[in-house]
């Protein structure tokens, strides 16, 4: 299938490939799973040898007739014909494993995580340098979407993908991360929408920052912990 340029599409060869990442995640036989962006369905089929259910999401027409050709007739795997950042989300327990177009990367992240029932834990394919962002107790610089998602999933790099595994060859470092849910949230779920807004305001405002008694550190260097104290100091 010719790649779509205006989709940062970018397929994975081989459903071993598959494999070895679903072994990297906490994914079970009684799981319904989400894969956004399903493309020809190299990720669903494998996944559909795994879980109970798996929602195969695609909105590219042209794709969408492959993927039922190859689909249609599994009984556990139903094919969404969806836009990744409007289709509906379920109000049942579900996590998503996906290789994603990786434009969308972070409006995919905002929309999973801030979900009124986000996904008990999240799989994706991502460049590197965006995923290193999400690790906010990493030796990396964190960003604000990593810091804002902290409090309620803790992010880790999985595996680290090669660019022969796709075609075509991504002009960028992969990688392989999980997203996992909190088991107890560090703020309370009516506190997140107040807590991503006073993070964004320390993110946007440097010298409203430096007004908070944090000494030489900066927004990127913040650990988890320290949010939640800065945050609790504040509120």
């Amino acid at each position: 299938m010719k790649r779509l340029h205006t989709k940062s599409q970018n397929f994975l060869r081989r459903p071993s490939l598959v494999k070895t990442l679903v072994g990297h995640s906490t994914l079970k036989k009684t799981d319904t799973v989400y894969d956004i962006g399903a493309g020809s369905g190299i990720i669903s089929s494998v996944l559909a040898n795994k879980c109970a259910h798996v929602v195969a999401v695609e909105s590219d027409t042209r794709l969408l007739e492959t993927l039922r050709d190859n689909l249609g007739a599994q009984p556990h795997v139903s094919i969404v014909h969806g836009d990744a950042l409007t289709f509906e989300l379920p109000t049942s327990a579900y996590k998503v494993f996906a290789n994603i177009p990786f434009h969308l990367s972070s409006p995919i992240v905002h929309r999973l995580t801030e979900a009124d029932n986000p996904p008990e834990a999240i799989y994706l394919i991502l460049q590197k340098q965006f995923a290193q962002k999400l690790l906010i107790d990493d030796y990396s610089f964190t960003g604000l979407l990593g810091a804002c998602i902290a409090p309620t999933f803790e992010s880790r790099i999985r595996f680290k993908l090669k660019p022969t595994d796709f075609w075509p060859h991504p002009a960028v470092d992969t990688v392989f991360i999980e997203l996992l849910r909190r088991e107890i949230p560090l703020l309370a779920t009516r506190d997140m929408p107040r807590y991503r807004e006073f993070v964004e305001k320390c993110f946007s405002r440097q010298k409203y920052f430096g007004t908070l008694g944090v000494g030489d550190v900066k927004p990127s260097e913040m650990t988890t912990e320290q949010w939640i104290q800065l945050f609790n100091a504040k509120a």
